[in-house]
């Protein structure tokens, strides 16, 4: 930095020396115009200067997914839980096993933790020489076994061989006017034909489900239970494992839940006495209820399909029964942090575009409910970047 900046006084006297002074110009008024000067060439260094660390930024961002990954896979996370809430290097190091030769580049990775905000780090206090790590909001939610462990999402969203490696060749789709999709040009088939032959990514979608469904129900059921309310049956369409379903029936007994999906994924998935498991095609047909609930599905399919699946969804629905759908609308969120939510919720766009589906603004959902034959719908921001859209037929 010190050179950079003895650069710039070199370059900025060296102009300075050069500037035209008009002789209608008071002494005065020509200090200020060359102080002008420098303080816009200084701006102008600046930029490039902030400029050149945001590419070093960007150009590696892809380092702090691996990074969480691995933290992830060690269990770090879990090991500070385990320590009761901190733990230094030294406990990780002996917690998670790692190779003794392996003990510098822990350091190493623990400081990027630390800087990312994945990890909190204390200095060494009195005469110790360890740093102390906690959990923050971020870590708290990838200990294994946790109350609410999404681990699974994050690591379907950093898998190698299948989310990863979907966005290599990005380049050369947008140029291919024969490639379909982003992930069929990386892997011969679309993300639902591979959970028919690849049972580990099966697996790895499923269980990822399960943890994101987790995490949101128990948000929707504590400050939106309203939705649910008087009815008395609802399918839980593409639901999975049934953790959605299973958590509304728990909360509101009275209403008849059933889950519908595929037969790959329904004869994986936990039976429950409080709720009912069909095999089915919601392109063809979702049997009737008060209520259809969509959560996380339409973002995966493009307009088209997504008006197909509404007008099954409609047709399953009642006089005075709703759809409740729950998913991103981009620009809506609660927290006051509005470029985080945004930037979330764009890389979630960019996520589903290794597909033909994609998340929508609220003129975009406005668009399908109509074409779709629905009246009416309202939207509730509920957990960044999640929000509740009940629709009426």
């Amino acid at each position: 930095m010190a050179t950079m900046a003895s650069e710039w006084e070199a370059a900025t006297a060296d102009e300075a020396q050069a500037l035209p002074l008009t002789d209608n110009l008071l002494p005065a008024q020509a200090a200020t115009a060359d102080d002008d000067l420098l303080t816009a060439h200084k701006d102008l260094y600046m930029d490039k200067m902030k400029g050149y660390t945001d590419i070093h930024n960007f150009g590696l961002s892809h380092l702090k997914s691996s990074a969480i990954r691995c933290a992830v896979e060690l269990g770090i996370p879990s090991v500070i839980n385990h320590r009761g809430g901190a733990a230094t290097i030294s406990d990780i190091f002996t917690d998670t096993g790692i190779h003794t030769s392996k003990l510098p580049q822990l350091r190493r990775l623990l400081r990027v933790l630390a800087v990312c905000g994945i990890l909190d780090d204390s200095p060494p206090v009195g005469d110790s020489t360890a740093f102390c790590y906690t959990l923050t909001p971020v870590s708290r939610l990838l200990v294994h076994d946790g109350e609410f462990d999404i681990s699974p999402l994050l690591l379907l969203m950093t898998r190698p061989d299948t989310t990863v490696s979907t966005f290599f060749r990005l380049e050369s789709w947008f140029k291919d006017p024969a490639a379909n999709t982003p992930f069929e040009m990386a892997h011969g088939m679309s993300p639902w034909s591979l959970t028919k032959v690849d049972a580990s990514y099966n697996d790895a979608m499923n269980d990822a489900c399960v943890a994101d469904s987790n995490l949101i129900m128990h948000i929707v059921l504590k400050e939106a239970p309203a939705i649910f309310r008087g009815l008395t049956s609802l399918i839980d369409v593409a639901g999975g494992h049934g953790i959605a379903a299973v958590a509304i029936a728990k909360e509101f007994p009275q209403i008849t839940c059933t889950v519908l999906d595929l037969q790959q994924v329904i004869e994986k998935a936990p039976r429950c006495a409080t709720v009912n498991y069909i095999v089915g095609d919601m392109f063809k047909f979702i049997p009737p209820a008060d209520a259809v609930l969509l959560k996380a599905v339409l973002n995966s399919w493009e307009d088209d399909s997504c008006v197909k699946i509404l007008t099954h969804c409609k047709r399953a629905i009642p006089a005075g029964g709703k759809l409740i759908i729950i998913n991103t609308v981009i620009g809506l969120g609660i927290s006051s942090n509005r470029k985080a939510v945004k930037e979330a919720q764009v890389l979630l766009d960019m996520y589903f575009m290794r597909g033909a589906g994609f998340e929508r603004e609220e003129h975009e959902w406005r668009r399908v409910f109509l074409k779709a034959g629905f009246s009416g719908y309202k939207i509730t921001p509920i957990l960044d970047p999640v929000s509740i859209i009940e629709v009426f037929p």
